[in-house]
């Protein structure tokens, strides 16, 4: 596990289904912690790039709805409202550790155009260089793709090329990659190493997510797909206690790690 006790620049994405309740309101407890085990993590020399879902859902408890809207244009609103949400709290428990964050929010897109590229990469490399934190999150007010079909997931694993990351860890609402559903299959097994994401790992992805997040296990491993054959390596593991990783940062073996491909 010297893969991870090793990287220097590290991409953390959080889905939005591990930083709110139920009632879509924003999981303060659960952000205080990640604010604080990052915190510990730039203190201890590591570079974080911070990818947070989370926008549609803090909108939605802003505007005192009680489901998550159907429409595009309603969701695109909602996100709007509850970035500036969002961002404030983020704000607030980093700067209890000690730490500046930014916002950064793009679109897909910008692995098409290379100019953009360009310019995010060097944003992002200045904003590390300065000791800040970039928070990224999709730009959900004028693009839909994450909306519908990510939810950050596949933003995490392009942020993860642009920065030149050495690792790239996503915190789900599960411990890591089954050979079953462990909600309806008590007998599951859990799967440790992936050596590469082929077809028989991607069946183990299922198709939703939950009522507050559109990702899904699915879309997790298209991210690993993007990561690991441009030589980072991923991990899954449980957010509900961000302090696991302290563990696996320590080099001891959490969730699921997908191997970077050799060239």
């Amino acid at each position: 596990m010297n893969i991870i006790k090793d990287a220097k620049r590290i991409v953390v994405k959080i889905g939005s289904s591990t930083i709110t309740h139920e009632n879509f309101k924003i999981n303060l407890r659960r952000i205080e912690s990640i604010a604080k085990v990052l915190s510990e993590l730039c203190n201890a020399g590591k570079e974080v790039v911070f990818v947070s879902s989370g926008a549609i859902s803090a909108g939605i408890a802003k505007m005192g709805l009680d489901h998550r809207p159907n429409k595009i244009e309603e969701k695109q609103a909602l996100a709007a409202v509850g970035q500036c949400d969002l961002m404030s709290i983020y704000e607030h428990f980093f700067s209890m550790f000690g730490h500046t964050v930014a916002q950064i929010l793009v679109t897909r897109d910008i692995m098409e155009n290379p100019i953009a590229k360009k310019n995010a990469e060097n944003t992002f490399s200045t904003l590390i260089g300065m000791g800040c934190i970039p928070i990224v999150n999709e730009n959900d007010s004028v693009s839909f793709e994450e909306i519908e079909f990510g939810d950050n997931d596949a933003l995490s694993a392009y942020v993860s090329l642009i920065c030149h990351a050495d690792a790239l860890i996503i915190l789900s609402d599960i411990d890591g990659l089954y050979d079953s559903d462990p909600h309806k299959n008590q007998n599951a097994k859990l799967i440790s190493t992936v050596e590469k994401v082929d077809e028989k790992i991607l069946a183990y992805g299922g198709e939703t997510g939950s009522n507050r997040g559109t990702g899904g296990l699915v879309t997790k491993l298209h991210a690993a797909e993007i990561v690991t054959r441009n030589g980072i390596p991923m991990f899954i593991i449980n957010g509900e206690r961000p302090e696991h990783l302290y563990d696996l940062i320590d080099g001891k073996h959490v969730g699921t790690i997908f191997l970077a491909e050799r060239k």
